[in-house]
């Protein structure tokens, strides 16, 4: 079980880093990866929120909680940290 100090640390650590260029691998179901690059925008009390600009006029945004990150159903690299990495394992995978 996790407990509630995991999820606010998890989540303190995120807010020291809003606005900053993000990657999340996530699972798209049936062997599928879907990977998201963007900013990270928002941190709310159970949910973060990445703006992925799609083109000049269009973001996408997505959402995932902090126990996504903590279970590993979500992988998060930030610019400064490993986004080649996590790019690469991604290209290993398929």
């Amino acid at each position: 079980m996790i407990a509630k100090s995991e999820l606010v640390s998890c989540r303190a650590e995120l807010e020291e880093r809003l606005g900053q260029r993000i990657m999340l691998k996530s699972n798209g179901g049936r062997r599928r990866t879907v990977i998201h690059e963007g900013y990270l925008e928002n941190c709310s009390s159970n949910v973060f929120t990445v703006c992925c600009p799609v083109s000049p006029t269009y973001s996408e945004h997505v959402c995932f909680s902090y126990i996504d990150l903590l279970t590993n159903v979500v992988e998060i690299a930030f610019d400064d940290d490993g986004l080649e990495r996590l790019l690469l394992q991604t290209e290993d995978s398929r």
